[in-house]
């Protein structure tokens, strides 16, 4: 059950934590330690058979968590991860299928770009807010500051390969509504159940917006 719709992803926190969990059981704890460092946007990546059970646990358990699912590549994954409980989606990349199963879902969504040409099929078709992904390797900064000029009204939240160093000069750029990463949810710490240690890498990286 949806308690309520988030407007715009871009604009929920600075840093959206990309979560990888093996384990669903770890999804309710990891949530509300993210949540507790000011970090209440969550990923839940649809990378591991874990991940729509955690979506259901978060959704059901955090109530200040706003949990979304990452990595959806097809109509039945829009359909599953709606069902379980997801606010919003983000997808790699975007097809004519997936985006309609994407707008049909009611939900915000982000779809995956890495070039020009995608950005604007996507304003042609009314899209304004993106994932700029592999970031880093597609032309990070450099790239994006570059398309603020002449796609304007095109929004991003780059995601692959942020680091804590290069997370502000992303969020300094006028086109950017926040970043996504992963490096506040190490893989050590949640199998350890180290959930202090992410909360406090959650603080970190929520006051990188300031």
């Amino acid at each position: 059950m949806i308690s309520s719709v988030p407007d715009s992803v871009l604009d929920l926190a600075p840093v959206v934590p990309v979560v990888v969990l093996e384990d669903a059981a770890d999804a309710v704890p990891l949530a509300r330690a993210l949540v507790a460092g000011g970090l209440p946007a969550i990923e839940v990546t649809l990378r591991t058979a874990a991940a729509p059970d955690a979506i259901r646990a978060i959704a059901a358990e955090v109530p200040d968590a706003v949990v979304g699912a990452g990595t959806v590549i097809s109509a039945r994954d829009v359909a599953d991860t709606v069902a379980a409980g997801a606010r919003f989606l983000v997808s790699p990349g975007w097809t004519e299928s997936l985006l309609e199963a994407m707008k049909g879902s009611g939900l915000p969504f982000l779809p995956g770009v890495s070039t020009t040409s995608e950005v604007v099929a996507l304003l042609e078709r009314g899209v304004t807010e993106m994932k700029f992904f592999p970031a880093e390797a597609a032309g990070g900064t450099a790239y994006l500051k570059a398309l603020s000029a002449p796609l304007p009204r095109a929004r991003f939240c780059p995601t692959g390969g942020i680091s804590p160093a290069s997370a502000p000069a992303y969020l300094a750029l006028p086109n950017v509504g926040c970043v996504g990463g992963s490096w506040m949810v190490p893989a050590d710490a949640i199998a350890a159940g180290d959930w202090g240690r992410v909360e406090r890498l959650a603080a970190e990286a929520a006051a990188l917006g300031a």
